[in-house]
């Protein structure tokens, strides 16, 4: 089993929150709009890291965090991109990501939107865990904590980490 964290949307800014609700998972996930690399260095001194540029992210964070991470975990299969839409709107590029690579777990960010929805037609999950920064029009910053255990996604747990406004 393989406990995952999973955040979005930082924008180069760490909550304060974010250490103590990390520290049961066995991974941190990133779904893009890093801001920089200061970010998840903070993260991987925590847990290891797996992370992907977004729109706002520069050079610097390109070099390192690849646009998509396409893998397989506890049987799961994961792609994760910053920007792809979500089920029944979907980018083309996505879409046909999804059709040719069959993940059970599809991530993205960029929306600030939190959700979490299954798509019958491509059998996959999909997870956006809005945003933990305090930059964007959200009012509440998100994370996701989930389980992948046995081919199976489960325990999945939505953590608000208070006001945009607030940074502690």
């Amino acid at each position: 089993m393989k406990r995952i964290g999973l955040l979005s949307d930082t924008h180069g800014f760490i909550d304060p929150k974010l250490k103590k609700y990390l520290d049961s998972c066995d991974e941190i996930w990133h779904a893009g709009d890093i801001g920089d690399l200061a970010v998840t260095d903070t993260l991987a001194s925590w847990k290891p890291v797996r992370a992907v540029y977004g729109n706002i992210d520069g050079d610097k964070v390109r070099v390192v965090h690849p646009e998509n991470q396409i893998f397989e975990l506890e049987g799961v299969k994961v792609l994760i991109t910053h920007i792809g839409g979500y089920p029944g709107r979907y980018t083309a590029r996505v879409r046909d990501l999804i059709i040719q690579e069959k993940p059970k777990l599809y991530i993205c960010g960029h929306s600030h939107i939190l959700k979490v929805m299954f798509d019958k037609k491509h059998q996959v999950l999909h997870m956006n865990p809005g945003a933990a920064g305090v930059h964007g029009f959200h009012k509440v910053k998100t994370i996701l904590r989930f389980s992948l255990q046995g081919g199976e996604i489960k325990d999945l747990e939505v953590i608000e980490l208070g006001s945009r406004s607030s940074i502690n």
